[in-house]
C-alpha cells in the first residue's frame, strides 16, 4: 500500500513540476540543460522504484522470480518486442519459476 502511495505522490509532484515550471518562469524558456534534465526525472523516479521493487524485501536485498522476469523484459525490449509482449514474456517467466520452487 505504501508503495502505490509514493507512486502517486511521485506522479503528482512530477506533473506539479512539469505545470508549474513554465507558469513561474513567465513564458520565458529554461535553458536547454535544465530541459534536458526536466526531461529525465520521470524515468529515473520509475526506474528507481522498478529497481527497489524487484531486488528489496524490507532492507534485504533478494533475488529471485522477479528479478529474472525483469531481466527476460528487459532483454525483450532491447530486441524492441512490443511493450505489452515484453510484460506478457516477463510475468510468464516469473510466474513459471514461482510455480517451479
Amino acid at each position: 500500500m505504501r508503495t502505490w502511495l509514493l507512486i502517486v505522490l511521485l506522479a503528482i509532484g512530477t506533473v506539479l513540476m512539469k505545470t508549474l515550471g513554465p507558469v513561474l518562469a513567465g513564458g520565458r524558456q529554461p535553458p536547454a540543460p535544465l530541459t534536458r534534465v526536466i526531461a529525465l526525472v520521470a524515468p529515473a523516479l520509475i526506474s528507481a522504484l522498478i529497481v527497489t521493487g524487484t531486488f528489496t524485501q524490507g532492507q534485504q536485498l533478494i533475488i529471485d522470480a522477479r528479478a529474472a522476469g525483469v531481466g527476460v523484459g528487459a532483454v525483450a525490449l532491447w530486441f524492441r518486442v512490443p511493450a505489452v509482449l515484453a510484460m506478457l514474456i516477463a510475468a510468464i517467466v516469473c510466474a513459471g519459476l514461482r510455480l517451479a520452487t
